[in-house]
């Protein structure tokens, strides 16, 4: 089975998770730009307020064809409770019909649950099946730490299996 892990990070913890379960789960990877600014008091600001409203937003790629993939991740830091604004985006272009999808939220507070319940809502709206979703913590954690973390999710959700 092929798997694609598509994310989007701005502080690079969440694609730390992502390319730990790229490379211990032979995944390809794919991750989302987001071409607003997002830097910056007033922008984080903003960009939580857009989360909240899931306001769509300008992003690199535009879109992807999943055709050749059987798994889809989706992995996303939660701002305010709330997937980001690039996430939901691609999945809203994504055709996600018949395809398995594990979601994967990255939080340095609480409130990923409820992050990973509206994106299990938004994919489950475009077709797909969600198979497995975790949150993992990133408060405080050194890379080495997150990579940990990662893979002893991998192991405890049988990830490999998908």
């Amino acid at each position: 089975m092929k798997k694609l892990i598509i994310f989007y990070s701005q502080g690079g913890t969440t694609e730390l998770v992502a390319r730990t379960l790229a490379k211990k789960l032979r995944a390809d990877l794919l991750k989302i730009h987001d071409l607003k600014n997002r830097e910056g008091f007033k922008n984080k600001l903003l960009s939580s307020i857009n989360a909240y409203r899931e306001t769509k937003t300008d992003i690199v790629p535009a879109s992807v064809d999943l055709t050749p993939y059987d798994t889809i991740y989706f992995g996303t830091p939660t701002w305010s409770g709330n997937p980001t604004p690039a996430i939901l985006t691609i999945i809203d272009r994504c055709n996600l019909r018949g395809k398995d999808v594990i979601l994967f939220a990255t939080m340095d507070a609480n409130r990923g649950e409820s992050n990973i319940k509206r994106l299990e809502e938004k994919v489950k709206m475009r077709g797909a099946r969600v198979i497995e979703s975790f949150t993992i913590s990133t408060k405080g954690k050194s890379p080495e730490k997150l990579e940990q973390d990662t893979e002893v999710i991998i192991e405890m959700k049988d990830l490999r299996m998908y």
